[in-house]
């Protein structure tokens, strides 16, 4: 019986996938991966003479195709996703079609694209009394509108950390939505590629960041993170290493 194995294939580097998404590339016939944001170094996991398809000009029927073709040869697929699978991927259209079918699957996360933005620029991204709660979210776009209920001002009320994805193109709706509610001040910083070689951060506030992307512009795969956390330095130390906490792992009286 054919499987289908779909795995989170990191953010952008290639030693940035886990031990278990790494063998399992290694061990199917098969492999499609989407060639406009997954790293083609990762496609030197896969065995000597696999078929290896880029996903990236194909419509969902042809990939649909493709599992039906592995499927009637009895071959295991590894499908390779950018960052983790958890969030637009695209998985959960796939996955009611191989069901249709009656093919198995698999799902290995990967490491999401903001936690390893929030590696590049050195960050917690949840600071004890500062905010404790990150937003993953985005802006309508062609491809997939928001639900109406999910606006940038509905999140940014609550003051948490948010980390905004496929949004660089609009850049100054972000800044003007989120400036009544952060300040003009608050820190916002843009990592592009996180990563990858070519990686790029743009610090700033929700007062500068337009001027200086501007002076040099990002088009895409980048996260806009907006937060007080972002440049918190004078908080709170978290209670759970404070020397007077008790908790069960540490056995005092």
């Amino acid at each position: 019986m054919t499987t289908v194995h779909f795995i989170g294939a990191g953010p952008g580097a290639a030693d940035l996938i886990t031990v278990r998404g790494r063998d399992l590339i290694a061990k199917c016939p098969v492999c499609l991966y989407a060639g406009s944001i997954v790293s083609p170094e990762l496609l030197q996991y896969c065995p000597p003479g696999a078929r290896i398809i880029d996903t990236a000009p194909m419509s969902l029927d042809e990939i649909e195709a493709e599992y039906l073709r592995a499927a009637a040869a009895g071959e295991d697929v590894a499908r390779l996703h950018s960052g983790d699978l958890s969030v637009w991927s695209a998985v959960a259209e796939q996955i009611r079609r191989l069901e249709k079918h009656d093919i198995g699957y698999t799902m290995t996360p990967g490491v999401p694209a903001f936690a390893a933005a929030a590696a590049s620029l050195g960050r917690e991204l949840t600071i004890p009394a500062v905010a404790q709660s990150l937003v993953l979210t985005r802006v309508s776009g062609r491809a997939s509108p928001m639900p109406n209920e999910e606006t940038l001002a509905r999140f940014g009320a609550t003051g948490s950390t948010l980390a905004i994805h496929l949004a660089i193109h609009a850049l100054e709706q972000v800044v003007a939505e989120l400036t009544p509610l952060y300040g003009a001040d608050c820190p916002v910083a843009i990592v592009a590629k996180a990563s990858c070689p070519d990686e790029r951060i743009v610090r700033g506030t929700l007062g500068d960041i337009e001027e200086k992307l501007a002076a040099a512009p990002i088009e895409r795969t980048a996260i806009i993170f907006v937060g007080q956390t972002l440049a918190a330095s004078g908080f709170r130390e978290s209670s759970l290493y404070d020397a007077s906490y008790q908790r069960r792992f540490r056995g005092r009286e």
